[in-house]
């Protein structure tokens, strides 16, 4: 089932819609695994994002619930992420090779990446119980998947219309808090706030997308470019700090010093490339925004 929210239908009924097929999915990758173990936990990972932010859009009447699940969805999500964190770094060695300045700087990125393949290889090894946790994120979500019989919600039009546009009005400010950390001081975790921002607005243009398709599509095509960009320069910070912390893994001076080269020149233009488009992705008045979403959802509902 598409990742929408249809306002032709109880908000309740959707709700659980939506989160139990998101679960269903994420299931089914852990435990059939048709690309490998690891892609089926990345893949699982998308879709317990996907859940969470679904419950962002969840008022007052509903705090116990979304407390409740975002923590057991979350911390089911935490302990898959060892070896795709580790996958993740050996991509962004390989991203960046794409922009090398010199045959110098290439064979540097490919000797980290040969570094890292070695050193998510050791992590792997290591992680014997990755089987045990996969079984028992299935569980975790099965019983996600249960929890949302007792949901209720209210499904007045009206009172669903302002729950949206609290819980709009809410997401789109801590954007706004994050675009401002940004421009004022460019440092790895602000901009990995305004990528968690971003992602949560992408997704919920996606649930929200049968309101006003047309101007949805839009938005939601320039949020997420602007994840994606903020994805690769997170990536860069991840990387920057292993750099960092174990220097020893990427050869001797003159291979350090380009690979940190590479990483820094690519990651200062991702972010200007980043705060361009955030300025354009959330351009919009925050009050008039979270406004129109209650009026197209109230017009939808009782149209």
């Amino acid at each position: 089932m598409a990742y929408r929210i249809r306002p032709c239908e109880p908000f309740t009924k959707e709700v659980r819609r939506v989160a139990e097929s998101q679960l269903r999915r994420a299931i089914d990758l852990l435990r059939d695994q048709p690309d490998g173990q690891h892609k089926a936990v990345h893949d699982a990972r998308k879709r317990f994002k996907r859940v969470r932010a679904l419950y962002r859009l969840l008022g007052s009447d509903a705090r116990h619930f979304r407390k409740q699940e975002n923590a057991r969805i979350r911390d089911v999500a935490k302990t898959l992420s060892t070896a795709r964190d580790a996958t993740a770094l050996i991509e962004t060695t390989e991203y960046l090779v794409g922009d090398a300045a010199s045959p110098e700087e290439i064979a540097a990125l490919t000797f980290a990446s040969n570094a890292l393949i070695e050193r998510r290889d050791r992590i792997v090894a290591a992680e014997t119980d990755l089987a045990q946790k996969i079984a028992s994120a299935i569980d975790q979500s099965g019983e996600a998947i249960e929890a949302l019989e007792a949901l209720t919600l209210t499904d007045d039009p009206k009172k669903t219309a302002k729950r949206l546009s609290r819980a709009w009005r809410k997401r789109r400010k801590a954007s706004a808090e994050a675009l401002a950390a940004c421009h004022a001081q460019p440092e790895a975790d602000v901009f990995h706030e305004l990528r968690k921002a971003g992602q949560t607005y992408w997704m919920h243009l996606s649930l929200m997308r049968d309101l006003w398709p047309s101007a949805m599509a839009a938005k939601h095509d320039d949020a997420k470019t602007l994840v994606e960009i903020l994805g690769h320069e997170h990536d860069l910070s991840v990387l920057t700090q292993l750099i960092n912390e174990e220097a020893d893994l990427f050869g001797d001076g003159d291979t350090l010093a380009r690979l940190l080269g590479a990483v820094i020149a690519k990651q200062q233009k991702l972010r200007e490339q980043a705060l361009t488009l955030a300025d354009t992705v959330f351009a919009e008045d925050i009050d008039e925004e979270s406004r129109a979403i209650a009026l197209l959802w109230k017009a939808a509902a009782e149209g």
